[in-house]
């Protein structure tokens, strides 16, 4: 088949490469219909993610047709369709029965090397380097999806792709970004990142009940759709000084409310930025997290500062290295070779959630989820198109 590769630091290649198949009983194999790109692939693709190797599959937005399934899959079958969400959950850990699914204890066999970063293993995630498990990425003609009983959705054939591929991570990511605030009537809330996720937090914002949504970031095609899909009041961080701005809109107090959905290659216009670039094109840091700092400066004294955006949370590199750095280990911190990426076993639990509450994928899943407002902004976006993978094109990113 074919399929999207990285073929090391800011190279991606399309190479033919074999078709998965079913390792485990409760594996399924989809036949991909529709796939994205996700703005973290980026942080992949700079090489500021460690454990990427040449030849992995990337993506993990994705959806299609099942066209295989294990003999302990007994909720799926071939021809349905189906949303493969983000994180690979077993549904029977502590984790995943906290609802805490990105966090499951058994879909990553490499979760160790994820603990010399963050503290915590995660989760298995979707072609997302050897340190989420080494699983092949969605943007292929086919995947192998693990634990095809608890992840993924089935979603109706009256919704096009474009109405529910954002379900695999974007409308989510953005969503819980909003909830976890915690808003209340008349709060005054501040988006930084316009992208397809900091617009899905603004519009999530409006519907949990903010009074007022402020979207800041330099490119005016996403000021505008800010301004026009999620009705927020906007700032160009190049042309406004962005805590002065806040503090003059909320009359000296700051937002209520912020949200981070621009992670670890933020820009600015101030010396804060070549700080940080400098540290991070040295690899002695992963992160320019400029928006964060500003995000936690701005918001008000006993204010919520949700964080959506990912982070590589690495700040040195440690004085003694196992071994020198290669291209695709940029910190020379990780072993090899890379573990494979065998799902281990687990009996079965519940379903898919990324958190406690009745989230839009749950709510699709009941018939409940409102998704026509997505297809006009998938239009819109820059690149935003979702598109299918054949042949030797690659799906559009967002």
């Amino acid at each position: 088949m074919k399929a999207t590769v990285w073929a090391g630091k800011n190279s991606v290649e399309v190479r033919d490469v074999p078709d998965p198949q079913i390792l485990d009983p409760r594996d399924a194999i989809v036949d991909i219909t529709s796939t994205a790109i996700c703005g973290s692939d980026l942080h992949l693709l700079q090489g500021f993610v460690p454990t990427m190797k040449s030849g992995d599959i990337m993506g993990h937005e994705f959806m299609g047709r099942v066209a295989e399934v294990g003999s302990e899959v007994k909720n799926l079958k071939v021809g349905d369709r189906v949303v493969v969400p983000f994180p690979i959950a077993c549904g029977s850990c502590w984790s995943c029965q906290q609802g805490l699914t990105s966090a499951c204890e058994n879909s990553n066999p490499n979760s160790w090397m994820s603990e010399k970063l963050y503290g915590h293993g995660t989760g298995g995630i979707y072609g997302y380097s050897r340190m989420t498990g080494g699983f092949a990425g969605g943007q292929a003609e086919y995947a192998r999806v693990p634990f095809a009983d608890v992840n993924p959705f089935k979603v109706p054939d009256e919704l096009t792709d474009e109405q529910v591929l954002f379900l695999s991570d974007i409308l989510p990511t953005g969503y819980m970004g909003a909830e976890m605030c915690d808003i209340q009537p008349g709060d005054v809330v501040a988006v930084w990142g316009a992208g397809p996720v900091g617009l899905f937090a603004m519009m999530s914002a409006r519907m949990f009940g903010a009074e007022r949504v402020i979207g800041i970031d330099r490119f005016d095609y996403r000021l505008a759709m800010a301004r026009d899909r999620a009705g927020a009041e906007t700032i160009d961080y190049e042309q406004q000084d962005v805590l002065e701005t806040l503090r003059e809109m909320t009359g000296g107090r700051g937002p209520d409310k912020v949200i981070d959905a621009v992670g670890l290659e933020a820009h600015s216009p101030h010396i804060d930025y070549a700080y940080d670039r400098a540290k991070q094109m040295a690899r002695i840091e992963t992160d320019r997290p400029l928006a964060l700092r500003e995000a936690i400066m701005a918001v008000r004294s006993g204010g919520i500062v949700s964080i959506i955006g990912a982070y590589g949370l690495r700040r040195q590199v440690p004085h003694r290295r196992r071994h020198e750095p290669e291209p695709d280990d940029p910190f020379g911190t990780m072993p090899r070779p890379p573990l494979h990426a065998a799902a281990p076993r687990a009996d079965p639990g519940g379903r898919h959630r990324s958190d406690g509450g009745d989230h839009p994928p749950v709510a699709a899943r009941r018939g409940e989820a409102r998704l026509r407002p997505v297809p006009p902004q998938a239009r819109e976006l820059r690149e935003g198109r979702p598109r299918r993978v054949t042949g030797n094109a690659t799906a559009a990113s967002h």
